[in-house]
């Protein structure tokens, strides 16, 4: 075999397994993107602005869902003063009107934050950029259990102390 052959041979194989490596990286990044649920573009969806007085817990990504089912995620919390700005990505497909109620709340028993949204009865539909007027901030439930526990504590003050007063 002649060494220009050798080398033909050598330069076809190496270009088969260069593109088998390249096609296996392009697949495991796809497969990366996807599972980790990461979009490479706002593509499809559109942003509205709520304000919150106390979104606690609530992290990029969470989902925004109205009846249970995700329309849409969470895309920026900022603040504003001393408000909360959380911009939501909302499907197309999806249109949100200008009385819908937002509100922050638990799911399962972890804990995980997500945007609801309670349907209003107006035929005015929000556009890309507009904000939602009614809001719910996300319930505390540390400070409920706090103050649960404190009135308990006062409570059985009294009662000794009724007790001790006859």
């Amino acid at each position: 075999m002649s060494e220009s052959t050798y080398k033909k041979e050598e330069l076809g194989i190496n270009f088969w397994v260069g593109s088998f490596v390249l096609v296996g990286l392009l697949c495991s990044a796809y497969l990366g993107i996807n599972i980790a649920g990461m979009k490479l573009s706002d593509r499809g969806y559109h942003e509205i602005i709520a304000k919150f007085s106390d979104v606690s817990g609530l992290k990029l990504g969470a989902s925004v869902e109205i009846a249970g089912v995700q329309i849409g995620e969470v895309k920026s919390v900022n603040l504003d003063k001393t408000m909360a700005l959380v911009t939501l990505l909302i499907n197309d497909d999806f249109k949100l009107r200008e009385d819908d109620i937002a509100q922050i709340r638990t799911k399962g028993i972890i804990g995980d934050k997500y945007v609801r949204i309670s349907p209003g009865g107006s035929d005015e539909i929000l556009k890309a950029g507009d904000r939602l007027s009614d809001t719910e901030p996300s319930v505390d439930f540390e400070a409920i259990i706090g103050k649960f526990i404190h009135s308990l504590g006062k409570n059985d003050g009294d009662k000794e102390g009724d007790k001790n007063a006859k």
